[in-house]
């Protein structure tokens, strides 16, 4: 718990920015997840800063979230500052060939960006879920194109919020699902991403088409975390558990998608039990069928029922 010294200078810092004891349940996108000791919502740059300094003063641990995509919380919540990064969106072209995204942006802000300023090469970003920050973090991407195709560099903060580094393309390492050679703890804060002048007809028609093909694959109406597994080498996880039959299975209010297999929605009321018995589930099953075991995309976080606090 948070003492009453280290609220009251949370407090004074954030305003009503920071909610105490509040449900993450509201700040993810599978709509679950018990309570935090703190969740904070930063204004900009200079107040995360700020921020990350008190923590570190009070020795407050922090998680760092964009929408809230690719987490499972447990019901009994995290003895942690969760600091959510939703206001740092801004967006701005630095040179012909270049923009500045911040952390906190969206598909959808990055993509009407792109439009507006008729600037391709970040189409296969449109429907990706989650905020700029987040897809450096899992390298996200369609396969043929990622994002280790696109940054060329990464604006970085310290946890404890004192120092500003700039990491160059050259010193950063992308691989399936991650990005490694940040220093330990640091905060993406920003990032430059290459682009090209186009026709803004043109990059609003490949988005419409990346959108519509989203849509019609995946169960974007219905809450989710986004893609549970990750895909073994040359296969796809949803194929998989769909050949083993899983596709439609259930626990609880929680569902193995029926429209694709790597999802597991809510349906209203899930809990995170209710999901992880899918995973496993799922993961048995494939074994079962393959040999393949497959690993987890999305990141399960937080304590378990009964687990001392």
């Amino acid at each position: 718990m948070i003492d009453p010294e280290a609220r009251n200078a949370l407090r004074e810092c954030l305003g009503a920015r920071i909610e105490f004891d509040a449900q993450l349940s509201r700040h993810t996108s599978l709509r679950m997840g018990g309570p935090a000791d703190a969740i904070a919502t930063p204004a900009d740059r200079e107040e995360l800063c700020a921020l990350l300094g008190l923590c570190a003063k009070y020795a407050l641990p922090t998680l760092v979230i964009g929408a809230g995509f690719n987490l499972l919380v447990g019901e009994e919540g995290l003895r942690s500052v969760v600091i959510r990064l939703k206001k740092l969106r801004r967006i701005e072209r630095v040179s012909d060939d270049l923009i500045s995204v911040e952390a906190g942006a969206s598909h959808a802000t990055i993509t009407r960006f792109c439009i507006d300023n008729a600037l391709s090469g970040l189409e296969f970003g449109a429907g990706i879920p989650g905020t700029l920050g987040g897809w450096l973090a899992m390298n996200a991407g369609i396969g043929v194109r990622e994002m280790k195709d696109v940054v060329r560099e990464i604006k970085i903060v310290g946890c404890e919020g004192k120092r500003v580094s700039r990491i160059p393309r050259s010193m950063l390492e992308f691989g399936y699902r991650e990005l490694t050679g940040l220093p330990a703890s640091a905060i993406i804060l920003s990032a430059k991403l290459q682009v090209e002048e186009s026709d803004r007809a043109k990059v609003q028609s490949e988005i419409d088409r990346l959108l519509a093909h989203r849509q019609s694959t995946q169960p974007t109406d219905t809450p989710s975390c986004g893609s549970v597994f990750r895909n073994p080498p040359g296969q796809f996880a949803g194929q998989l558990i769909e050949a083993a039959g899983l596709k439609g299975s259930s626990v609880g209010a929680a569902e193995i998608s029926s429209v694709h297999a790597n999802f597991i929605v809510n349906h209203g009321g899930a809990t995170a039990s209710d999901v992880l018995q899918l995973i496993e589930r799922a993961r048995e099953a494939v074994e079962r069928e393959t040999g393949i075991r497959l690993e987890t995309e999305v990141q399960i976080i937080g304590r378990s029922p009964g687990e001392d606090s």
